[in-house]
């Protein structure tokens, strides 16, 4: 049996702030109080820090199997759990991607040796795997996506093609997750920069060509098609403030059919710091404008746009190099997406309690998981220890992403993750992993 003791930490749960202790035996939490004694228990001094839900990170591209070359599940669940996210749910754009269940369940074997955090896998959805996709188990899988993927092994995301969607979003049981964007649109705008600049189009004109036109077109099209349905659809990395404003704050979070989210780098970049950082910060969908970023996060706040996720996407450095064309969109961001968003809480732009909210309450709502996202007794112990006043800069000898490098090189951090427990288990102690704790498969209500 293992035990420890968290001692007079300020609990971030359920949009309050308290001082109490936390009791945890073996994987949950056994008690909270003002004061608890308990032998044998390994006791933690918190004063003066923060206690939080793990964050469960609703989309990342760990890039096993076929991939590893620039990350796989071991490395990137340690950035991961440094980074204070204690469960992740994984993209099926790998190698061979994930169309088949024999295939799901071959990651998943996989991550129960290797995931230092709690995983779920989402079931790929293409142009012949229909029927395949629609035998996902909706209490053992975290849903069906097609983010990543092509279509028709050629080209084209699911958000194109209404005909599939109707077929898909008329007898699913299972959440869906999709990626929108109107390829049509994104067609015609590259082929007209690239008449102007040939292959060497400024990626300062990425947010030109995957345009907010292209976003909200694609997002009203899917919507459209799920309400006719009443299909459990979750929208992903929406990036403009346009399309935020297409969904509903009326509803509550586990009423709701429709979801969406936004991700941190749409939350702290602005197409202003592309002169800066170049291919570092391109990402599907582009980052916009300053009034984007500002728009998305105000529709956090009001309850628009559900959750917040990372769309970690590591490739190496040499892969992000060359011409528009050459370069691959996407950047890792585990390990720093929880330290952004308390960057953005020492800027007095959004709370501790709603950060936590979107990062693990909804989260926890949205996708039905069984015991975790809240400090509750009796829930699963992922608990993050964070010292709001704890000053670190990103270098290489800190990151613990296989690519071994981050688009917040160089930063000054105010907050710091201090601990990070997965299970009940310390995983993650000041820099240090325990190498031994392994994550547990997430599980789901039937009915979603």
């Amino acid at each position: 049996m293992s035990k420890f003791l968290i001692k007079q930490a300020s609990i971030v749960n359920e949009g309050k702030i308290k001082i109490a202790d936390v009791l945890i035996v073996d994987e949950r939490i056994q008690n909270i109080a003002p004061s608890i004694s308990a032998s044998n228990a390994n006791i933690i001094d918190a004063e003066g820090f923060y206690l939080i839900p793990g964050m469960i990170d609703d989309q990342v591209h760990f890039r096993e199997p076929g991939l590893v070359h620039k990350a796989d599940i071991h490395s990137e669940s340690k950035a991961a759990v440094a980074g204070g996210i204690t469960c992740f749910m994984d993209m099926p754009n790998t190698i061979p991607n994930t169309l088949t269940q024999i295939l799901l369940e071959e990651k998943y074997a996989m991550a129960s040796k290797q995931s230092f955090a709690n995983y779920s896998f989402f079931m790929g959805v293409s142009k012949n795997n229909l029927e395949e996709a629609l035998k996902t188990d909706s209490e053992n899988v975290c849903g069906i996506s097609d983010d990543g993927l092509y279509f028709n092994h050629e080209e084209g995301i699911l958000a194109n093609y209404p005909d599939f969607l109707e077929k898909l979003f008329s007898r699913t049981e299972t959440l869906v997750a999709l990626h929108s964007e109107d390829d049509n649109i994104i067609k015609i705008n590259t082929a007209k920069y690239q008449a102007t600049f040939g292959n060497e189009i400024p990626v300062q004109l990425h947010a030109k060509i995957r345009s907010e036109e292209a976003c909200i077109k694609a997002t009203e099209r899917i919507l459209n098609i799920a309400k006719k349905h009443n299909t459990r659809l979750h929208v992903l990395h929406i990036s403009t403030l346009a399309e935020a404003n297409l969904f509903d704050n009326t509803t509550a979070i586990r009423q709701k059919r429709i979801s969406a989210e936004a991700c941190v780098h749409h939350l702290w970049f602005t197409e202003k710091d592309y002169e800066r950082f170049g291919n570092k910060i391109k990402w599907n969908p582009a980052i916009k404008t300053e009034g984007d970023k500002n728009g998305l996060l105000q529709t956090l706040l009001d309850n628009k746009l559900d959750i917040i996720a990372t769309d970690h996407a590591p490739h190496l450095l040499s892969e992000k190099k060359g011409n528009y064309f050459e370069s691959k969109s996407g950047a890792p961001l585990v390990q720093h997406a929880l330290p952004i968003l308390l960057e953005l809480h020492h800027q007095g732009k959004i709370s501790l309690e709603k950060i936590v909210e979107k990062t693990s309450h909804h989260v926890a709502e949205i996708y039905r998981m069984k015991d975790r996202g809240y400090i509750r007794e009796g829930y699963f112990a992922d608990l993050v220890l964070v010292d709001l006043n704890n000053h670190w800069k990103v270098t290489p000898d800190n990151l613990f992403y296989k690519c071994k490098w981050s688009p917040m090189d160089n930063y000054q951090f105010k907050s710091k993750i201090i601990k990070t427990f997965v299970n009940g288990q310390l995983v993650y102690d000041n820099g240090n992993l325990n190498e031994t704790v392994k994550g547990k498969r997430l599980q789901f209500e039937k009915t979603r």
